[in-house]
């Protein structure tokens, strides 16, 4: 339903509930601009201040990830003060891939929600949301689901929860109970599951790519999809590091297969934006910059080959001599 920034305002409207001690909302301090704008402007909507409400985690000083254990000991030190986490699942910028199941359970001891931003995890990821309890998720499916910009994204909220008729949620048409939609009652009678926090009639022909895509995912399968992730996303790291070597060029992105998806950043000192354009028009590479120093690339196993991985770290190796 709808699209991911609008699924996070909704889940939150539900989630986020605020009180005098405890208002906190734990998001990266890399997190994703649109993010940022949604959890500030759901402080204000509540009558508080960002800067106090919004806790922004970084990594230890010369790391670029954030490690699990200083997310646990943070929720440990100052949990009681926090009302919701909010985290990517795989972060934007570096590719981290977030101890979900970990972060979790160390969210829910400190008394708080956790919520997560799975725009980069969803299709990319292996995920068990409901076996790791965690409370909801929003994603998008224009990235690892191939679906296109603006395609129509989606939500999870944990069973326990989506059977509570009792819980505030913001009301619409198609989450009204289908018994009762057509008698044209001015009383909203939600629907005993996820489906409750839906407002409108879907857009059909924004759901006509994700259902090819889907399908493609259920003939595949994500653990054949993992598998061939780790081995093409470990190819391609090993062809870059061999780029790295003499260079101030720096993978960014976690070493370990299980604490990454199908992404590589890299951190390039002489600006990202250029080089990106240069891979892209001269070299028929296509990657992704974020300014001013970081360019993403992602192997992604449904239809990336390994020679497309060997061509993009040659071509890399190219422009940097050329430098």
């Amino acid at each position: 339903m709808n699209t991911l920034t609008v699924n996070l305002h909704l889940m939150m409207a539900a989630f986020y509930r605020p009180t005098s001690t405890r208002l906190k909302i734990v998001i990266e301090g890399s997190a994703f601009p649109s993010d940022s704008y949604a959890v500030a402007s759901q402080a204000g909507f509540h009558g508080l201040d960002a800067e106090a409400a919004i806790v922004r985690l970084a990594p230890r000083e010369g790391e670029h990830a954030l490690r699990t254990d200083d997310v646990v000991a943070a929720l440990e030190r100052d949990g009681s003060s926090v009302a919701l986490v909010l985290l990517g699942g795989v972060n934007y910028l570096t590719g981290e891939l977030m101890d979900i199941a970990t972060i979790t359970v160390a969210t829910h001891a400190a008394g708080a929600v956790s919520g997560w931003d799975l725009a980069h995890a969803a299709g990319n990821v292996p995920l068990e949301l409901h076996e790791w309890n965690v409370d909801w998720a929003a994603w998008c499916s224009y990235k690892y689901l191939n679906s296109g910009p603006g395609a129509i994204a989606g939500c999870f909220v944990h069973a326990r929860h989506a059977r509570d008729t009792t819980l505030p949620r913001l009301a619409g048409w198609w989450g009204n109970d289908r018994s009762e939609r057509f008698r044209m009652g001015p009383n909203f009678v939600p629907r005993a599951d996820v489906e409750s926090w839906q407002l409108s009639n879907p857009p059909i022909l924004s759901l006509a790519p994700v259902r090819v895509s889907l399908e493609m995912f259920d003939r595949v399968g994500m653990e054949a999809l993992r598998e061939r992730s780790r081995r093409l996303t470990g190819y391609l790291e090993t062809l870059l590091d061999e780029v790295a070597v003499g260079r101030a060029v720096e993978v960014i992105t976690p070493r370990a297969p299980e604490a990454r998806g199908c992404q590589l950043s890299l951190h390039i000192p002489a600006g990202a934006k250029q080089l990106a354009g240069q891979l892209r028009d001269e070299e028929g590479i296509v990657c992704d910059e974020r300014e001013p120093n970081v360019i993403r690339f992602a192997p992604t196993p449904l239809y990336n080959s390994f020679h497309d991985a060997w061509r993009a770290a040659r071509a890399l190796e190219r422009l940097i001599l050329c430098s």
